[in-house]
């Protein structure tokens, strides 16, 4: 008796002291009663009966794996069936759940899918205005090939009835039914999924297409080219030329160095400025005198300008130069001009350009040309690229879009040589070519010793020009006269004609390395 008293006391202590749990950390479980008819325009017409408490949450399944090309869509519309609050009933319609297999149209749709919660059990039934042909249906993952509890169809073969027992959160329930062909007459809603390898199909239309238009891009930009881009030829361009005239020296046309550096390459550049500085010197504008040094010390050049120099009689691409360099002052190291004078080098190169097209050489401005020709190969390559882009995204005819970019990136470098030269230009090119060969042929034997220094130092700035400057220091160093210095260059203690040709590969190297630092004369 004691006992019995003792277990009803203690079951009694554990009723009072015990918090209720709950059922599930995943929610109360809830049944679905789906039902489903299939309209003659392809429309599947859902009805759902669910039974359960509290707030639930699903996540429709609107869109699968089709091929590889595609994505199938199915559409929701006529009800809010994401979010509810159980018991309830919800009734929407779905379109694309139909697809056409062989003689057969299937319907596929996941009739109990996404809940946040267990379904203890789901039944779906199915009808149709046509005679069943086959029935499956599958549960578990959306890739799941079980089959669900029990699928079965009524003696008429108009309806089926699927049932499925335990759906854990997540898990999808697949009903497919197939019917004859033209029920519905329905298709599935495929959306295109973007892959390099379909964006870029290559076949009969696209690689013709795209032949077509690189033929027809390309044949424009040769013919743009032929018609604008090329210099006027001359019958006869390899005239003879003999710039010395009774032992003294006079360029071809009268052509300076800084000019015939920007006519031959069509760019006014470093190589340009440092002729011109030199041409300046030989022709008594300016004295180069090379500082002393010791063993450590970098090279360094005093710029003297010489008294009473005409600056009035230069060119205004030279009168900028000189201008620049002194800047009011009668004498400056070579070192103090480095980065100093970028807004003055950018105005001698704008200068050089504009000479160029005074004297008849181009009909416009060689950088002008580059500028506009390559702007628009740029603006074609950004069209190109953008078109490729949408090709490539809506369709499959993206290999289109890159005519577009090889036409715009061709014409991006050709515009690098678009300017042309007059029958002026072409004239002065060959003559300048014709002077370069008499440059480096080294033969002076016709010149008397006396003038030789002279006529070096009137060829120098040309051969600076033409990149012989190394050539032209060999054939100084075998001349003889009096005193160790040239009348525009002097060199410090002990130093004489024989170091002439290092000293001067050294200004030579280290003023177009100052001038380039100003990032001012870099081509475009």
């Amino acid at each position: 008796m004691r006992g019995t008293l003792a277990a009803v006391l203690g079951a009694l202590l554990v009723s009072l002291t015990a918090v209720p749990t709950p059922a599930s950390a995943e929610g109360a479980p809830i049944s679905v009663e789906v039902t489903m008819e299939l309209r003659k325009d392809g429309v599947l017409h859902v009805k759902e009966k669910i039974t359960g408490s509290g707030p639930i949450k699903r996540t429709m399944l609107t869109r699968t794996r089709y091929d590889d090309d595609n994505d199938r869509l199915y559409q929701i519309s006529g009800a809010q069936v994401e979010s509810v609050t159980a018991p309830t009933t919800l009734e929407y319609d779905v379109k694309g759940a139909i697809a056409q297999a062989g003689d057969i149209e299937e319907l596929r749709w996941f009739a109990v899918s996404g809940w946040n919660v267990p379904v203890d059990k789901a039944t779906v039934k199915v009808t149709a205005p046509a005679q069943i042909q086959n029935l499956s249906c599958f549960a578990g993952e959306i890739t799941s090939a079980i089959g669900c509890t029990s699928a079965s169809m009524d003696h008429t073969g108009l309806d089926a009835d699927f049932e499925q027992q335990g759906l854990a959160p997540g898990q999808t329930l697949t009903i497919v039914v197939g019917y004859p062909k033209g029920t519905t007459g329905a298709a599935p809603l495929l959306e295109k999924r973007f892959s390099l390898a379909s964006a870029f199909t290559l076949n009969t239309v696209t690689g013709g297409a795209l032949a077509g238009l690189l033929i027809l891009l390309l044949g424009g930009i040769g013919l743009v080219y032929w018609t604008r881009g090329r210099d006027v030829r001359l019958s006869h361009s390899g005239e003879a030329v003999n710039p010395v005239q009774d032992g003294h020296f006079s360029p071809p046309d009268g052509v300076r160095p800084g000019q015939i550096g920007t006519l031959v390459d069509e760019q006014a550049d470093v190589i340009d400025v440092t002729a011109t500085i030199v041409d300046l010197a030989v022709r008594g504008y300016l004295r180069i005198d090379e500082q002393p040094r010791g063993a450590y010390d970098a090279p360094d050049w005093m710029l003297v300008k010489r008294p009473n120099a005409p600056a009035g009689s230069l060119l205004p691409y030279e009168r900028l130069l000189f201008e620049a360099i002194f800047d009011g002052r009668d004498s400056v190291l070579l070192s103090q001009l480095t980065g100093t004078f970028a807004q003055s080098i950018g105005k001698v190169r704008d200068a050089l350009y504009q000479d160029v097209v005074t004297q008849g050489w181009f009909a416009r401005r060689p950088d002008t040309e580059r500028t506009r020709w390559t702007t628009i190969g740029l603006i074609v390559l950004g069209l190109g690229l953008a078109a490729t882009v949408a090709l490539a995204w809506f369709t499959t005819y993206g290999l289109i879009g890159l005519a577009l970019i090889i036409a715009g990136a061709a014409l991006t470098i050709g515009g690098q040589y678009m300017p042309a030269k007059t029958a002026k230009g072409s004239a002065a090119l060959a003559h300048t070519m014709a002077f370069r060969e008499h440059l480096f042929s080294g033969d002076l034997s016709a010149v008397p010793q006396q003038q030789r220094v002279e006529l070096f130092s009137r060829y120098l700035p040309y051969a600076v020009i033409f990149d012989g400057v190394e050539h032209w220091s060999r054939v100084v160093a075998s001349i003889t006269q009096q005193g160790d210095n040239l009348y525009w260059y002097h060199g410090p203690a002990e130093w004489d004609l024989s170091k002439f040709a290092g000293s001067m590969r050294t200004f030579t190297t280290t003023t177009s390395g100052a001038i380039s630092s100003t990032r001012q004369l870099r081509s475009i």
